[in-house]
């Protein structure tokens, strides 16, 4: 619903959604003073406090949703974050675990995972920023599996150590399933259907709310789009962790791979 929006550079992000909100909210100041007011008693106390009581609700309401709709998007943009430091680790670990082993064996294995890596990095990289699931890296584990699990050990301490190693290479299958899995996580339509209406609907409220002096109307309803925006632009940015300006880049892997792999 919302693809166009997360793929513009944040700047251009922050200016529609201000745009869009504040032309939105003068256009409806400017129909509503000039055909609605006159036609409805808004001026007596009661109507007042009612239709202050109203807008209240509705913002509240609107900010408890919007409120947990940034936190959710916020720390699922961090956990995402931490399963790709968690597989960057688990490659490193595995890479260093793999060293015990003698050296055709080593060899092998170290070969396969280094090609894992620059898999990740060149090609399952680029279509997770497009939406797409990346799959060419299911055979490389396979076949790093098929290695792993080949190895007989002949002493007691390659028991151990491929133990270990059998270990590190379960973490990694199991952070790599967690990053393939985030790379559809998205907000349901469903909600995107309360935020943005929402937002109209707040500001035509507080467009309805009787003010004298239109001047200072326009300024609050400025000033409340502007507010509304910006907690738009905190959700648009951060819900796809991995598209966007706001995307969880590959460094992890980078690193390991020219720190460790060569």
């Amino acid at each position: 619903m919302i693809d166009w929006l997360s793929s513009l550079p944040l700047f251009a992000l922050a200016v529609i959604l201000n745009v869009w909100l504040m032309a939105f909210a003068l256009a409806s100041l400017w129909v509503v003073r000039r055909w609605v007011t006159p036609r409805l008693q808004a001026r007596s106390d009661s109507a007042l406090i009612f239709g202050a009581a109203v807008l209240q609700s509705a913002l509240v309401l609107y900010g408890l949703v919007a409120a947990l709709t940034a936190v959710t998007v916020w720390q699922r943009h961090e956990a995402v974050s931490n399963t790709v430091s968690n597989e960057a680790t688990a490659i490193s670990s595995l890479w260093r675990d793999l060293g015990g082993y003698p050296q055709r064996e080593r060899d092998a294995m170290r070969n396969a995972l280094r090609g894992y890596t620059e898999q990740i990095i060149r090609e399952a990289w680029p279509l997770q920023q497009q939406g797409k699931i990346p799959v060419r890296g299911v055979k490389m584990t396979d076949d790093l599996q098929v290695l792993l699990f080949a190895f007989e050990p002949a002493t007691e301490g390659q028991k151990i150590l491929h133990g270990e190693t059998l270990g590190a290479f379960n973490r990694l299958a199991q952070a790599r399933r967690l990053r393939v899995d985030a790379v559809s996580t998205a907000l349901p339509a469903v909600i995107w259907f309360v935020l943005l209406p929402g937002a109209m609907g707040c500001l035509l409220l507080a467009v309805l709310y009787a003010v004298e002096d239109a001047r200072l109307h326009a300024i609050l309803l400025i000033a409340l789009a502007g507010f509304l925006a910006m907690v738009l632009f905190v959700i648009v940015s951060l819900d796809r962790p991995f598209q966007g300006p706001m995307a969880i880049r590959p460094e992890s892997y980078q690193l390991v791979l020219d720190m460790l792999m060569k």
